[in-house]
């Protein structure tokens, strides 16, 4: 799904959302990051900052200029450990001592079969961990966080990222990386999952929301609509994976050469990922295997 050409916001400024609720866009424009970095300031005294962003100076003199004389930052919360969401929370928490909450470290939330994939180190992936990522306080699944006037509830959402949360607030859900508007989440073992990212969907469609406030682009205003949208979306790739497997072992990189024929050269290594995490996927569920040994070069066939 190509981004909306009318979201573009000023970077660096506090936008109010609704009340309660401002963000923060970060400098780092990218193909995978889109404008850059949600940062959300949630609260009208006491604030939690929610992904406070890459380490960078100027968003971080941002995110403190946007705190009024009456407010304190009182909570920094880290929806998972990538580069652009998580560097930022160290230096924030020294500026203003606040403390740091977040599902767990890097490597938090893996599933068995992530980690086995992990320890044979043939797979790849990896990208963009936060390796050095420390949480003071860890937040687990169904955690209520209580603010000043506001309340978030956790949400264990692994798939994008094993350790990843999404965060509700009343009918609202500021839902990260795992639901956005203008792309789908990448998905790379093993630090993502598929298995898992098809069931945190399914976790959220038993809600009913008004709003996703995602990591970024534009609030997702149709959140049923887009969350059935993502679900047909994983199964349409996977239908597409077996009809071609179907005729054929191959790799993912043909796979996703064969599949993502509309995808700009600078995501296809991301295309590839994402159907090496549906060829793992598919081994787990008995419908595909690798000709060999399972590693990110590895050729499938269908079973």
């Amino acid at each position: 799904m190509m981004p909306p050409d009318d979201f573009d916001p000023a970077i660096g400024v506090a936008e109010t959302l609704e009340p309660g609720l401002r963000r923060i866009v970060a400098p780092n424009p990218s193909p995978m990051t889109y404008r850059g970095t949600n940062t959300y300031l949630l609260g009208t005294r006491g604030l939690a900052v929610i992904d406070p962003g890459p380490e960078d100076q100027a968003h971080l003199e941002a995110i403190l200029s946007a705190v009024g004389p009456d407010q304190r930052i009182t909570h920094i919360i880290v929806t998972h450990t990538h580069l652009d969401h998580s560097p930022l929370a160290r230096p924030l928490a020294e500026r203003t001592g606040a403390p740091v909450l977040a599902f767990g470290g890097p490597h938090a939330g893996r599933s068995a079969v992530m980690e086995e994939l992990a320890r044979g180190e043939s797979v790849g992936g990896g990208e963009g961990i936060d390796t050095k990522f420390v949480c003071d306080i860890e937040v687990p699944d169904g955690t209520r966080i209580d603010g000043d006037g506001w309340t978030l509830d956790a949400i264990h959402t692994p798939g994008h990222i094993g350790n990843h949360l999404c965060l509700g607030w009343g009918d609202a859900c500021l839902t990260a990386d795992h639901v956005m508007g203008w792309a789908t989440s990448l998905v790379s073992p093993p630090d993502g999952d598929l298995t898992d990212f098809m069931a945190s969907c399914a976790r959220l469609q038993a809600r009913d929301w008004r709003v996703f406030y995602p990591g970024h682009g534009a609030p997702v205003t149709k959140p049923a609509a887009r969350l059935d949208w993502l679900v047909d979306h994983r199964l349409s790739r996977e239908a597409s994976i077996l009809h071609h497997l179907s005729q054929g072992p191959a790799t993912a990189a043909a796979l996703a050469a064969a599949i993502y024929t509309e995808t700009p050269p600078a995501l296809q290594g991301a295309a590839t990922r994402n159907v090496l995490a549906h060829l793992v996927d598919l081994t787990g569920k008995g419908r595909a295997a690798p000709v060999g040994k399972l590693t990110a070069t590895a050729t499938f066939k269908a079973l």
